[in-house]
């Protein structure tokens, strides 16, 4: 079976969707990622582990699941300063989502799962989930390919102390797999701020967390270390981000609270 797409469905095809189906939408960014990877990074990994996901569960039969187009811009302020950046302000993006849950509203969908390609949309999707909710009744999700490891999540490889938080090994990895020919890994180099290892309360992953732009640990913008990247560790990556998210969908569609 084909992926399900929303958009390849007429009116009364969705309107006689059943109604435990699942929208899945991925959220990316089109933002700067150092010198070695596409700005589109963030859009690429996210759709792709999306589709993925949705044609494996659509194969199976396990859930009822439609694909919907993935948002490329998003909430990437703190890249602000980077020739090649597109960002929404956080009320832009904060009302595209609620408007996206109103109309999925209007067309029968009762269940939203966000698959979040981009950490920085995190806490605003959050609020979005809730937002939609109350107004709307959609029951909402919020996924990421990976927990990020600037919100405690522990994906980050040795030689990066916790801080590959963006353009480092895992990322430029999955890029290594999924788009091979934008990655210029002779350009990439270690930058990885250890002197945030000195704070044991604040920092990347630890009980307080800061604000930051990109551009405060240094003129290249990325920070991790893509040095020793490859593509069969982006290949392992992709498939555990879309197993996991295979399971996601099938239990967002029975899922419940009482």
């Amino acid at each position: 079976m084909s992926v399900p797409r929303f958009v390849d469905l007429s009116a009364p095809q969705i309107a006689a969707l059943p109604a435990d189906t699942v929208a899945v939408l991925p959220l990316g960014a089109v933002e700067q990622h150092g010198p070695h990877l596409p700005v589109s990074t963030d859009y690429v990994t996210a759709t792709e582990a999306a589709e993925a996901a949705v044609g494996a569960v659509a194969r199976q039969g396990s859930a009822p699941v439609v694909l919907l187009p993935g948002l490329a811009y998003t909430k990437s302020d703190e890249h602000h300063w980077s020739p090649g950046t597109i960002w929404l302000s956080w009320d832009t993006l904060m009302r595209t989502l609620v408007d996206i849950g109103r109309s999925l509203q209007t067309s029968g969908i009762t269940r939203l799962l966000f698959v979040n390609g981009h950490g920085g949309n995190s806490a605003l999707g959050q609020v979005a989930c809730r937002e939609i909710r109350r107004r709307f009744g959609l029951r909402t999700f919020f996924a990421h390919l990976s927990v990020p490891v600037d919100q405690g999540g522990s994906g980050s490889v040795t030689s990066e102390l916790g801080m590959g938080v963006h353009g480092g090994h895992n990322e430029t990895s999955l890029m290594l797999h999924l788009r091979p020919e934008l990655v210029h890994l002779e350009l990439a180099e270690r930058r990885v701020p250890e002197r945030l290892g000195e704070f044991e309360l604040i920092g990347f992953g630890k009980p307080v967390s800061f604000g930051w732009t990109s551009d405060d640990f240094g003129p290249d913008g990325y920070i991790g270390d893509p040095t020793g990247a490859t593509a069969e560790h982006g290949k392992l990556l992709f498939e555990l981000a879309v197993a996991r998210l295979t399971e996601v969908i099938g239990e967002a569609a029975r899922f419940t609270t009482t």
